[in-house]
């Protein structure tokens, strides 16, 4: 088998932690012409197109949420690998119990052992590491994109025409905004606690948490005055900061030494994202095994034993009241 790097799409500099680019860059448009980026050649088509995802995966997450939101469940397949990562990366091991428990499906097209594999097909040489989400084209056999961010742009309007669906969450006249949120978001809190989680120097982290942290409280004084992160209108920036948010307490406070604060100390943060988690649909894209799983048992650098903790229960269809404008 052809080596691949096993780890979280990353490099460690210095004691920083530090994410490297996707490298699969395709676009899906409605007519195949070219994308936002200059490249095109993908036509959005009922049945075509296939999404490789981890439930515990934060970014590939995103992309089963707007499957969700723009109703693409008939539209586009997925399969889900198993919550255990080690050092051939994303395993496809499945059977009844794992199914029942994490949701693992194996590999829905080709019944394979490894998410390598796919990689492998697009480029037999391919050297760099093995990420989820992949967005596959059954119809040409490559990967389209492995970048999340582009990936639930596509999901966003590509499909609008099959599903009539025409909610958009990343509309012209709030593009700025919602990418200086997002700018904010990324660098900060999505990539801020893995930033905190993975380094491996005290400088890198101590820096990398406190900047976490000073972010929050950004956004938590945010939501105190306003319903979502761009006014009264849900946006992308929202679904981009939630998927973090729902692992916060679980996971990223314990396990990534993120303890300044639980999430739920966070007022109008913890209110938000129950409030997103109770939307139609949003809660099925959860599973809460399949996080805890993978982060735990996957990270032997950080808990060497791979002991899972029963951690605590927490209950996130309590009334939220942000509906109440309670908020303001």
């Amino acid at each position: 088998m052809t080596t691949v790097k096993a780890s979280w799409n990353s490099s460690i500099d210095g004691g920083e932690y530090r994410r490297k680019d996707s490298q699969f860059r395709n676009w899906i448009t409605e007519d195949g012409s070219a994308g936002p980026s200059g490249v095109g050649g993908f036509q959005a088509e009922a049945g075509r197109y296939h999404l490789y995802v981890s439930l515990a995966c934060p970014w590939a997450h995103r992309t089963l949420v707007f499957r969700q939101l723009k109703q693409l469940e008939d539209i586009i397949t997925v399969s889900v690998v198993h919550p255990d990562m080690h050092e051939h990366g994303w395993t496809f091991k499945h059977d009844a119990e794992s199914s029942e428990q994490f949701g693992t499906t194996g590999d829905d097209l080709f019944n394979g052992e490894f998410l390598s594999e796919r990689y492998l097909v697009n480029a037999p040489d391919y050297t760099g590491v093995i990420s989820v989400p992949v967005l596959w084209d059954k119809k040409l056999q490559v990967i389209v994109n492995n970048e999340s961010s582009e990936i639930i742009r596509m999901l966003n309007s590509a499909f609008n025409s099959m599903t009539g669906n025409t909610d958009d969450y990343y509309p012209e006249e709030l593009r700025g905004q919602i990418d200086e949120v997002n700018e904010l978001v990324y660098h900060k809190v999505n990539n801020g606690v893995y930033k905190s989680g993975f380094a491996s120097s005290q400088e890198a982290y101590s820096k990398n948490v406190t900047s976490l942290f000073e972010a929050l409280q950004v956004l938590d004084d945010r939501l105190a005055t306003q319903r979502y992160l761009v006014g009264d209108h849900l946006t992308e920036a929202d679904w981009r900061l939630w998927t973090t948010l729902i692992r916060f307490d679980s996971v990223y406070h314990t396990h990534f030494k993120c303890n300044f604060k639980m999430l739920k100390e966070f007022s109008h943060l913890y209110h938000y994202m129950l409030e997103l988690y109770q939307m139609p649909n949003i809660a099925k894209t959860v599973n809460h095994a399949h996080i805890t799983r993978h982060y735990y048992a996957s990270h032997i650098a950080i808990n060497p034993y791979g002991i899972v903790p029963i951690g605590h229960q927490q209950d996130w269809n309590v009334p939220h009241n942000r509906d109440t404008k309670l908020y303001i």
